[in-house]
């Protein structure tokens, strides 16, 4: 194994980190997002579920400090040198007097960083406040400011070869959702209908596998279809049921994400036709506004326009930059569509646009992840939008 991307790919992401961390003034910067840690080396295991950090200062780093016996998937993940990858003893890990972040204050004061201003990412999943406590108490000389999503919005502007990575995803994500497609009869269990769906997200392609993504692909069915997020279960479709699935792939970390629906049933409900044709009228004017520079409130508010037409409402927000991520999202907690959204969409991010309409009792969706270009966006898959009638 060996990581992603060239030296010189991941030499250029840390210079772009550096180069934010002056403008606020960080001399050194605790990352515990595991999707930043990836990001600037390539570091890639399921290692995040104790207590890990990588720190970078403005010279020196990444340096990555895991639990010992994960230390070893940096040696082949990463381009890392064994002396940037500092591995805590196992009796530090799950002790209710001790803590990993103990060995890691450690580390920094012999390293010099006992006064520095450190930066944190204060609203990671993985990045505990045990354990910025037991930093802050091993340092207390130090300046600790909040670093929140420093990396994240550096991560927004993608490379070609990032780029290359999230449309060989999306050709999976295109894969599993023509399982999700013929697979959705009447009679079928959800749990079963998921496997297949699973399995064709590891399997991919006969050139190139894919990883497990950050989202598990659900299924909204029946009562289920009413809320965004539900989990599968092991009840059988049934005969009139509008079932929404929010897919996706991932490839290399890059994750993509894809929704569709599907009817069963040979006639459609009329608030279901007029529902979708709403929504497709709204993802072209959705792409029709995204393109470098614009600003994420005004793409929302073309969205809104066509909502206003039909007389339908959406209160959540209708997208996100999307990327590099572990479970338990795929998102990069930064750019959002929503209303009066002042962010300016970078060229060369990628988002996913997702148009779901959860309705009284049956609900619906349709998404699309876009790379946004210099005048336009482009789909990154090629599967169709129509709601899918199975008869």
């Amino acid at each position: 194994m060996a990581p992603a991307f060239s030296k010189a790919e991941y030499n250029n992401r840390i210079d772009r980190v550096r180069v934010a961390m002056q403008t606020r003034d960080i001399e050194v910067l605790v990352i515990g997002d595991p999707s930043n840690m990836n990001w600037l080396t390539g570091f890639d295991s399921w290692s995040f579920y104790t207590p890990q950090m990588m720190v970078l200062d403005l010279v020196n780093g990444p340096f990555l400090m895991t639990r010992l016996m994960d230390a070893k998937a940096a040696s082949f993940t990463t381009y890392l040198p064994d002396s940037q990858i500092i591995g805590y003893p196992e009796h530090m890990v799950q002790q209710p007097d001790m803590h990993p972040s103990d060995h890691v204050a450690g580390w920094l004061r012999d390293a010099g960083y006992g006064t520095a201003t450190i930066g944190y990412e204060s609203d990671s999943y993985y990045f505990s406040p045990r354990s910025l406590h037991v930093l802050q108490a091993g340092l207390p000389d130090a300046k600790w400011v909040d670093a929140d999503l420093l990396v994240n919005w550096v991560r927004a502007i993608k490379s070609d070869a990032e780029l290359a990575f999230m449309y060989q995803a999306a050709q999976i994500a295109d894969i599993a959702m023509q399982v999700a497609w013929d697979g959705a009869k009447v009679g079928v269990r959800q749990c079963d209908l998921m496997a297949d769906i699973t399995a064709a997200q590891i399997k991919g392609t006969a050139e190139f596998g894919g990883d497990m993504p950050a989202l598990h692909p659900l299924i909204l069915a029946g009562e289920a279809a009413t809320a965004a997020h539900p989990m599968w279960t092991d009840a059988k479709l049934e005969a009139g049921q509008t079932i929404a699935f929010e897919l996706g792939a991932c490839r290399k970390r890059y994750n993509v994400g894809l929704a569709r629906t599907v009817h069963l049933g040979a006639v459609k409900p009329a608030a279901l036709i007029d529902t979708a044709k709403a929504v497709e009228d709204g993802m072209d004017a959705v792409m029709s506004s995204l393109r470098a520079d614009a600003v994420a409130g005004d793409v929302h508010a073309a969205w809104q326009n066509v909502l206003d037409r039909y007389g339908l409402e959406k209160k959540s927000r209708i997208g996100y930059s999307i990327g590099v991520a572990y479970a338990p999202d795929w998102g990069e907690h930064t750019i959002s569509f929503r209303p009066a959204e002042p962010t300016i969409v970078p060229e060369n991010a990628v988002v996913h646009i997702i148009l779901g309409m959860w309705m009284d009792g049956w609900g619906m969706e349709l998404s699309e992840t876009l790379h946004v270009r210099e005048k336009d966006c482009v789909r990154l898959s090629a599967f169709p939008q129509h709601v899918h009638v199975v008869s």
